[in-house]
């Protein structure tokens, strides 16, 4: 059974550098996933980039000889992260890209926070520092800026589907990283994330046939390369990432350090996908930025 020690630095820098790659990764599958279902139906790309991610990883444990089934004591992780963080995860955003921009998907699909951080405090009973709270508050109050309700088209039906099932994204994705908080690894993150991803295209894959829309499919370099991308860095190497900081960071530091990844989706939005740069997506950035650096210099002196 691994044990972390809660303020082992070695283990706190390891934990930043999984939740870094995370952030990024995370942060560019978005305008990945709104390029992408222009080419595939949402859900079919979700399936694929999922089954794409098992096999990577797979096959980089085959190669290292660590591929492992999981032991029964590692199930719960198995299912709450297929199920909660990946399976109904993706089939949700990868469905409301087709109704909203990505910059609000990725925003609205990272409030992760506003559910875990109460549950985290109250029933986990993880210890966090005033500043941490400055920084919670200062991360969250720059979502609020991003999502901006007094702008918002409440008469968009398109935009308000496609917004919920963001918001139901990211509770779920939440139960998942409340799991992960109190599970006892027996296997890592990186030998569980095969199972994890098979279970997730189970679930994903009847959704494909039975919800979407058949149209024709055309294959191009450009369809091949943002598929890759969505299975090798946007489902594989994220999902160990964020699996590990969870393990080594906690949920609530995880939780809002994640929200960098809205920062990384609409910077690469403005810049690739030519969505409008505003005051108010500045300003919201900005905080967000702020609060993450509050809460990683909190768990530095920390530490």
């Amino acid at each position: 059974m691994s044990t972390i020690k809660p303020h082992n630095s070695s283990n706190e820098r390891l934990g930043y550098a999984f939740l870094i790659t995370g952030i990024f990764s995370y942060g560019w599958l978005w305008p990945v996933m709104r390029a992408g279902v222009e080419h595939l139906p949402p859900l079919w790309f979700a399936s694929t980039r999922v089954l794409i991610g098992a096999l990577v990883l797979m096959l980089v444990l085959a190669v290292q000889k660590n591929l492992k089934l999981p032991t029964k004591a590692d199930l719960p992780a198995v299912f709450s992260v297929g199920i909660c963080m990946m399976g109904l995860y993706v089939s949700l955003v990868h469905t409301a890209m087709a109704y909203i921009p990505a910059g609000r998907g990725a925003l609205l699909g990272y409030s992760t926070p506003l559910f875990v951080t109460p549950f985290a405090l109250i029933f986990l009973g993880e210890r966090v520092t005033a500043m941490k709270v400055f920084g919670m508050v200062t991360g969250l109050s720059g979502l609020a800026v991003l999502f901006n309700p007094i702008e918002f088209d409440w008469s968009n039906h398109e935009a308000l589907l496609g917004s919920g099932l963001c918001l139901l994204a990211a509770f779920s994705w939440s139960i998942a990283i409340l799991q992960m908080r109190v599970h006892k690894w027996h296997l890592t993150p990186l030998q569980l994330g095969p199972w994890q991803l098979l279970l997730a295209a189970l679930i994903t894959l009847p959704f494909s046939i039975w919800v979407a829309e058949p149209r024709p499919i055309n294959i191009n370099p450009e369809m091949i390369f943002l598929i890759l991308y969505g299975g090798i860095f946007g489902t594989a190497i994220a999902m160990w990432a964020v699996a590990s900081s969870v393990r080594y960071l906690g949920a609530v530091t995880t939780s809002i350090g994640l929200l960098g990844g809205p920062v990384v989706a609409i910077v690469t939005s403005v810049l690739l996908l030519g969505e409008p740069l505003t005051l108010t997506l500045a300003g919201g950035l900005f905080l967000i930025l702020g609060g993450i650096g509050l809460v990683t210099w909190s768990d530095i002196k920390k530490s």
